[in-house]
């Protein structure tokens, strides 16, 4: 597997996982996710496949990336790793 087919394989893997959250929510949370933890050579390189068809990406995958390369990232409101934000105190998401 090169490159680009391993970023369309993560691609697609992290909308399969979010899937259950109905299509327009897991692009936008896939969106988020491939903004916040894709290093800047990654994401140039799943928008030069986007751009030249998106061959290999399921559908949340390929709406995912169409979100960011003409809206641009997700709000903070969509980030699931976002917490605390009413004066909680002692709270987290890891466990």
């Amino acid at each position: 597997m090169n490159s680009i087919e391993r970023l369309v394989y993560m691609a697609n893997q992290i909308a399969k996982n979010l899937a259950t959250m109905g299509v327009e929510k897991a692009a936008v949370e896939t969106a988020d996710h491939i903004h916040a933890f894709w290093d800047p050579r990654m994401k140039s390189m799943i928008f030069a496949r986007f751009d030249a068809g998106g061959e290999g990406l399921d559908p949340i995958a390929r709406e995912a990336i169409h979100i960011l390369r003409h809206d641009g990232p997700p709000g903070s409101d969509n980030r699931a790793t976002d917490f605390n934000t009413v004066d909680e105190v002692g709270h987290s998401d890891a466990g």
